[in-house]
């Protein structure tokens, strides 16, 4: 059920959702970001009012950076804590869209629908599925019950927690692994198949306080198992001061015996390390005797984030 006078604010961040062809129906020319949130509200006068927006960001989201995480935290805390604002939806790149959905899971208490929604080809396409994603994001973000960071694409709704990207080119390029979407539409229905996200009585860590524009961010890097690697890497980073790892193991979080050795190392001189899998599904499960924690279900992207924001909470440098 929606409130279909309830007030949605879209917050743009580029993408191809925003990207335009310098050819009509050319969609392997397109340049990402170059539509801003007003045009795309624009070309969908069906979706109802009252809406807002706001540029928070043009960017192709290979390229997203620090300073536009921190700027789209604090606009997305702004607007869903004013109490006439029913839910915000955020326009982004498909590129890096699970590591910021993760992101804002994080450190927002989003008690409303904080939707985030993509494109798999540009709005001059032929076929452009920005409008309809656009569409069922802003829908959603005024369903009544919805709650938490969630992510709209080609007719699914998955949680932040779970959200990944399984196909470069597909419509239907995301899922959810063993955990599956949380709902879906049928027609103009949203069908809700399982409970919406567990909304943080305290996020994991305060936006106010993430790093100003041209403050460092902890630097942690993902580490990958494969045939034959050795742990040169692993202390070429150490020496060069990483703060944090995160190895992107084989199988259960399986590491080559020089590769562990050495993150067994660093772990010992400081290093903050975890382990995760390259699997597109289920989660690392510990074993007696491990000698690195594991990050669970967490994908080795976005373990990162929540080995950079654990980083960031302990400090020890001033974080605002």
């Amino acid at each position: 059920m929606q409130n279909t006078n309830a007030l949605v604010v879209v917050l743009g961040m580029g993408g191809t959702i925003a990207g335009t062809s310098p050819v009509p129906g050319d969609d392997s020319r397109y340049e990402a970001a170059r539509l801003g949130a007003a045009e795309l509200l624009a070309a969908l006068p069906g979706l109802g009012q009252p809406l807002a927006c706001e540029q928070v960001a043009q960017l192709d989201s290979k390229d997203m950076d620090y300073p536009s995480w921190r700027r789209l935290a604090l606009c997305a805390a702004h607007h869903l804590a004013r109490p006439e604002v029913a839910g915000v939806v955020v326009t982004h790149g498909t590129d890096t869209l699970e590591e910021t959905a993760y992101f804002l899971h994080r450190v927002l208490v989003a008690a409303k629908p904080l939707v985030l929604t993509a494109a798999m080809r540009p709005a001059t396409s032929r076929e452009a599925d920005g409008p309809r994603n656009l569409s069922d994001a802003v829908s959603l973000a005024r369903h009544a019950g919805a709650r938490g960071v969630v992510v709209a694409m080609a007719g699914q709704v998955f949680g932040a927690l779970d959200v990944r990207k399984v196909h470069p080119t597909r419509l239907d390029a995301f899922g959810a692994g063993d955990a599956g979407p949380l709902a879906r539409w049928e027609g103009d229905s949203l069908h809700v198949l399982r409970s919406w996200p567990q909304v943080h009585d305290a996020p994991g860590f305060d936006p106010a306080r993430l790093p100003r524009p041209g403050a460092p961010w902890p630097w942690v890097e993902v580490v990958r198992n494969q045939v034959g690697v050795g742990g040169g890497a692993v202390r070429a980073l150490c020496a060069a001061g990483v703060q944090g790892l995160v190895a992107a193991g084989t199988g259960n979080g399986s590491l080559h015996h020089d590769l562990e050795s050495a993150l067994v190392a660093a772990q010992s001189a400081g290093v903050e390390v975890v382990r995760s899998t390259l699997c597109t599904e289920g989660a690392v499960l510990a074993r007696p005797g491990d000698r690195l924690p594991d990050a669970g279900s967490l994908t080795p992207a976005k373990a990162r984030i929540d080995l950079m924001l654990r980083l960031l909470a302990r400090g020890p440098r001033p974080l605002a």
